[in-house]
């Protein structure tokens, strides 16, 4: 099995350079400062255990990969970027007949819960990733996991019927050897839409740069209150709390000593100015969910709307007050 890391940013990065560095077949596929610095000096991975250096092949987009029948997608872009790059993928050719989209797999190792459903649009096998992985990319060519006892919990399974479980269980596997935490289960999109709900304050981060004090919890309760209405609304199962805190048993989720100190995936795209920020599909998803079942969700459309004009203006971090963002939500 190689594994082609369609984004090599703080996950991708994570999740391909364990895998690298445990002599999986890997490529990591990534663009700009990130291409550059992977392809001087490779890539730096830091976790609670140390740090390695890994130099597996590198590619700037499809073009670059020659497809083998064994090869899986590892799909590990923002959201708002899905859809170029399985565009982008599906057609090319894989050796000995086919296109990608009818003969390979892909890994959705993203958060949100639009990601698999795109991807069934184009391929033929999909996987879901539920990602819990404190990541950071904290310049090019590093990138860093701080959880504890292992870097991160994987969990994986089909998005839809047809998936062959052998090819869940084989890949799970690479990511044990790699030093994750990989449980396999049929039912991965209700842990998905768990961690949906854990993902709603991302965008609190984001804008006011916190979640902690009591305003910004304030903030990120009513998001989550908002969500786990419309998805009872929506008859969507939720992984059971119970089953969700047994999985993470042990596993704590911080940042490593020594490293620069940064928010969540949310709050590192303001940061790196990246000019878009996953609301639209995370806090947009339970705004959608609402207006199809008619539940309010005035909180969350908050979340979103300011957290993407955030991105496209370049704000910065805590450039809002949780206690304006709940007064517009109310106004």
């Amino acid at each position: 099995m190689r594994h082609i890391i369609i984004g090599t940013g703080a996950v991708g990065g994570v999740i391909g350079g364990l895998l690298a560095s445990a002599g999986k077949d890997v490529v990591l596929v990534a663009r700009g400062r990130q291409l550059a610095a992977l392809r001087t000096g490779g890539l730096e991975v830091t976790t609670a255990t140390g740090t390695v250096r890994v130099h597996p092949p590198t590619a700037a987009g499809p073009q670059d990969v020659e497809l083998r029948p064994d090869d899986v997608l590892v799909l590990a872009v923002k959201s708002q970027d899905t859809t170029a790059a399985l565009t982008a993928w599906a057609d090319r050719p894989v050796a000995g007949g086919g296109t990608a989209a009818e003969r390979l797999p892909v890994v959705c190792a993203q958060n949100g819960v639009d990601n698999e459903r795109a991807a069934l649009r184009q391929f033929a096998t999909v996987v879901a990733m539920c990602v819990w992985l404190p990541a950071t990319f904290l310049e090019p060519g590093r990138v860093s996991a701080g959880g504890t006892p292992v870097p991160g919990v994987l969990t994986v399974g089909p998005a839809a019927q047809g998936v062959d479980p052998d090819l869940v269980t084989a890949y799970a596997r690479d990511l044990v050897d790699a030093g994750l935490r990989a449980p396999a289960t049929a039912d991965v999109m209700a842990w998905k839409y768990r961690k949906l709900l854990s993902n709603l304050a991302n965008a609190v981060e984001a804008l006011c740069g916190t979640t902690r004090d009591e305003a910004a919890a304030e903030l990120a309760g009513r998001a989550d209150a908002e969500g786990r209405a419309v998805l009872a609304a929506a008859g969507i199962d939720v992984l059971d709390e119970a089953v969700h805190d047994a999985a993470r048993a042990g596993f704590t989720m911080s940042r490593l000593p020594g490293l620069e100190h940064t928010g969540g995936s949310s709050w590192q795209s303001l940061v790196r100015g990246t000019g878009s920020i996953e609301a639209d599909h995370l806090n947009g998803e339970i705004v959608l969910l609402g207006r199809l079942h008619g539940v309010p969700t005035p909180v969350n459309a908050v979340l979103q709307r300011r957290a993407r004009q955030a991105a496209a203006t370049g704000a910065e971090p805590g450039s809002f007050t949780a206690g304006a963002l709940l007064r517009e939500s109310v106004g």
